[in-house]
């Protein structure tokens, strides 16, 4: 199984995350998070999913995903911290059952894609194939998103242009979108936090979809923001990050 990866500090770092970018990213996007959790004494981690930074596959199912990453897993490698972003975080999840079972670890959701409409479904699916066939530029980008840095806006532009149509097409007839089920069986070892988007501006996760009154399930909606809370408050998503005991 072919690895491709970005990596960001001291593989000797005593503290590990694993970032799971979202449909028509690549690990680049998160630069900005990667480099925060870096200077606090991570290494980090960031897969390029199937079909995406030019991957080539065919099998571009959730679970397909999830067993293409079980490699990162490999001798007894673990992570403190795993995050995932919009079709990332819904890997995330899905990756529950294959953590290690005694490794404290803190998983964050950023406005998964967890019991999304047919509606939404087919309103972001006709968005992503209009974005992949009429690639915007970084200024555009700017134009259209003015909290966003120039650096997110060219990592946006560029994981669009790796990404193309037929793995668009693929992701959305091969799966069936419905993963709020996965929370009842959380791991004694394992927090997760849920960052949600406001859904005045585009999220894509609702609060009905998560359950209630589970233990280790926590969730906060980010006002205002819209599903890219990375490129807007990457601070929300470090508050969610556990502090070092150094730190404490």
């Amino acid at each position: 199984m072919s690895i491709s990866a970005s990596q960001w500090g001291s593989p000797t770092a005593s503290r590990r995350a694993l970032l799971i970018h979202g449909m028509t990213m690549s690990s680049n996007s998160w630069e900005g998070i990667a480099q925060l959790l870096a200077a606090e004494g991570f290494f980090v981690v960031a897969p390029n999913l199937l079909g995406h930074a030019w991957r080539r596959g065919t099998d571009y199912r959730v679970s397909a995903f999830v067993e293409d990453l079980r490699s990162y897993f490999v001798m007894d490698t673990s992570y403190d911290v795993i995050i995932g972003h919009s079709l990332g975080g819904t890997v995330a999840l899905s990756l529950l059952p294959f953590l290690p079972k005694t490794k404290e670890t803190t998983v964050i959701l950023v406005d998964p894609a967890l019991e999304p409409t047919e509606e939404i479904t087919e309103m972001v699916k006709n968005m992503l194939l209009n974005e992949v066939a009429n690639v915007r530029t970084a200024d555009e980008h700017m134009a259209e998103n003015n909290t966003w840095s120039r650096r997110d806006c060219v990592l946006r532009a560029l994981g669009i242009s790796m990404c193309d149509r037929t793995v668009v097409e693929e992701m959305f007839r091969q799966n069936t979108w419905s993963f709020s089920r996965l929370f009842k069986d959380i791991p004694p070892n394992v927090t997760i936090n849920v960052l949600a988007s406001d859904p005045e501006r585009g999220a894509i996760c609702y609060l009905e979809h998560i359950p209630r009154d589970v233990e280790r399930l926590n969730v906060r909606v980010l006002t205002g923001v819209s599903h890219w809370i990375q490129y807007e408050r990457p601070d929300a998503i470090m508050d969610a990050v556990p502090l070092s005991r150094e730190k404490l």
